[in-house]
């Protein structure tokens, strides 16, 4: 790994960190929590499922859902076909929540506005 790089990974670790706390403080959930909820909003989904989307074990990924449903953004349902499969689905409070996310648009710090837009 060349110096460079290192430097570009600090500086876009900074920038992320910043965005988070700017992000909590906006809407009272961290960065995992909202990428939790926009994969329900999606569509329903299993919980293997959005360890996937958002790249978290299912350890971690469980505490997240327990935290988001703690909050009443979601709930469980069972499988239709298989009652053993567990869904998730957004609550209204969880809906009421994203179209706040929709609206009230955090700062995106330079750096990041750059890697987006690339």
């Amino acid at each position: 790994m060349s110096m460079k790089t290192l430097c570009a990974l600090r500086d876009l670790t900074m920038a992320l960190e910043i965005y988070e706390k700017d992000f909590q403080s906006a809407h009272g959930l961290s960065l995992k929590e909202g990428m939790l909820l926009c994969c329900i909003a999606e569509q329903q989904i299993t919980a293997s499922d959005i360890a996937c989307k958002i790249d978290m074990t299912n350890s971690n990924c469980s505490k997240v859902i327990k935290s988001v449903e703690q909050k009443g953004y979601i709930e469980r349902s069972f499988g239709v076909k298989d009652k053993r499969h567990m869904l998730f689905l957004l609550t209204d409070a969880g809906k009421a929540c994203m179209e706040k996310i929709q609206q009230d648009e955090v700062p995106v710090p330079v750096l990041l506005k750059k890697l987006i837009a690339t």
